[in-house]
């Protein structure tokens, strides 16, 4: 009879210790489940934040490509207007350096003609 007590007794022991832990279990496994959603919530917040702070930059990488093509292409329509300009005055001056060489060879055949004449009449004097 007392080994059957004894074995009661240890059998209501080991019961009364398998349902603390498994109470503690449970409890270390709800601890750890919400560690985990924590986590998996902190995980989700920094992909968004890291998502909204890519956007942020390639906006504004856009911004200043865009902004640079435009300074590009106003540089490139100021040179395309100071060459034109230049390229006036270069045949302006082009032509005004024909009208005065036209002008000089025409006093030059004239005071050349002028000089045969008076040449010519010289010599029949003679």
């Amino acid at each position: 009879m007392r080994k059957t007590i004894v074995a009661t007794l240890t059998a209501v022991a080991l019961a009364l210790s398998v349902a603390a832990c498994s109470d503690k279990a449970k409890q270390e496994a709800d601890a750890a489940k919400a560690a985990a959603e924590k986590a998996a919530q902190a995980t989700k917040d920094a992909a968004a934040k890291a998502a909204e702070a890519a956007k942020t930059a390639t906006t504004e990488a856009a911004k200043a490509t865009t902004d640079a093509a435009a300074g590009a292409a106003q540089a490139t329509t100021d040179a395309a207007k100071a060459a034109g300009t230049a390229a006036a005055g270069a045949a302006q001056a082009a032509t005004d350096a024909t009208k005065d060489a036209a002008a000089k060879a025409t006093d030059a055949a004239k005071e050349a003609a002028d000089k045969a004449v008076q040449a010519a009449k010289d010599a029949a004097k003679k």
